[in-house]
């Protein structure tokens, strides 16, 4: 997904998806996903720049989610888990580096939700907002509480990393990731992965290059900060799966963590150096930290394959799984052959349940032919396997 950058008084504002945060009672169960927060009434409603806003969820005490009244509690909710899960990596209820904590919450660190590009709500903050805390938006149609960072589903992983980069990472780590040219260990990386430092869009970029973004409303700044978000998720396996890869292909090449570390070594090693404590596990929409007493209730001490819905099927099937924290695996679909047909997941992902849809194609988009098929799902210690029948 493109990003756009905005002028919002001085600041730069990335303009894209957006996650807004709307929390109710201690515990919500919305789909497959549990959150625990609240729903407030928004408390700068006297602020003309947040006036049009009724829901509103305070995040780890450093992060805001605003959202106009008709967005859905689900996906404010979804936008608040996914928020949670990535400055508190390893759900024990403390945002993991209390540095980062400190600048956004000192910076206002926020992310609006909206019904629509262009809404009142959109063009009113817009016109009044000069803050220093909005880096991204999400729009509702770019939320999807059921595909958690899916690329082309649910863009809140990426507007909310933005956020905590663009807020957080290049202010309180300049060595590190900083964006102007020449400035930092990112930008290094940059530009060897463009082939190059292009300052301007080059018309083609070299053949060597493996980020080759073409967006020509997007400045040096915002490549950098694009890069950096590429490179986390990459790592995470959000972007594993073939379909994916294909779709990313013109603008991102190593999408597998696999070829990330092998392609990109000068962004490995910075994003997986401590010193950063950047997210390493996906989020899945769950969060309730383990220091909420109904956490044993909530998070799975082992890897669970639960029955798909429906079965038999067409043209879409949900899959349903649990995962421990912290845990790479993968789901399939094998032919009755036992060969895969299919890839679904390939990733780290954090404790919780999810769900997976599966659309009767190959990993190149063909359909299949009706019969019997297998989903697996596996890890180094663990695979289940179960059976679904595909109708036509």
């Amino acid at each position: 997904m493109l990003v756009q950058f905005r002028n919002l008084s001085s600041k730069t504002m990335v303009k894209c998806s957006t996650i807004a945060i709307l929390l109710f009672s201690l515990k919500v169960i919305h789909a497959q996903n549990t959150v625990c927060f609240d729903i407030e009434a928004n408390p700068n409603a006297n602020s003309t720049a947040f006036s049009d806003f009724t829901k509103y969820v305070r995040v780890l005490d450093c992060f805001s989610v605003y959202a106009e009244s008709s967005i859905p509690d689900a996906k404010v909710l979804h936008a608040a888990a996914v928020a949670a899960e990535l400055l508190d990596n390893d759900e024990d209820g403390e945002v993991d580096d209390p540095v980062l904590k400190a600048e956004l919450g000192a910076n206002g660190a926020l992310i609006p939700i909206f019904a629509y590009d262009g809404s009142p709500a959109m063009n009113n903050f817009f016109d009044h907002y000069n803050g220093d805390g909005a880096a991204a938006v999400l729009w509702q149609n770019e939320i999807d509480p059921i595909n958690p960072g899916y690329w082309g589903a649910d863009a809140t992983v990426e507007e909310v990393v933005h956020v905590i980069n663009a807020i957080g990472h290049t202010n309180i780590y300049p060595d590190a990731f900083a964006v102007e040219p020449n400035s930092s260990l990112l930008t290094v990386a940059m530009d060897v992965a463009r082939g190059g430092q292009f300052i301007q869009h080059p018309n083609n970029y070299p053949q060597e290059a493996w980020y080759h973004y073409d967006d020509y409303t997007c400045d040096y700044e915002c490549m950098a900060i694009e890069y950096l978000y590429w490179c986390i998720v990459t790592n995470m396996g959000i972007l594993a799966d073939a379909a994916t890869c294909a779709g990313i292909a013109d603008e991102w090449e190593p999408c597998t963590p696999a070829l990330f570390e092998q392609t990109d070594t000068l962004m490995y090693a910075l994003i997986t150096d401590n010193t950063y404590l950047l997210p390493q596990l996906a989020p899945n929409g769950n969060y309730c930290p383990v220091s909420i007493n109904i956490a044993d209730e909530i998070y799975p001490h082992e890897f669970q394959l639960h029955a798909a819905y429906p079965n038999p099927f067409n043209p879409v099937t949900a899959i349903s799984y649990e995962v421990p924290i912290g845990r790479q695996f993968t789901i399939g679909i094998f032919d009755i052959t036992g060969k895969l047909v299919k890839t679904l997941i390939t990733r780290k992902q954090s404790a919780g349940q999810a769900v997976v849809q599966w659309n009767g194609q190959n990993d190149t988009g063909i359909p299949l032919p009706s019969g019997v098929y297998f989903y697996r799902l596996s890890s180094a210690d663990f695979t289940a396997t179960r059976k679904i029948v595909l109708l036509k």
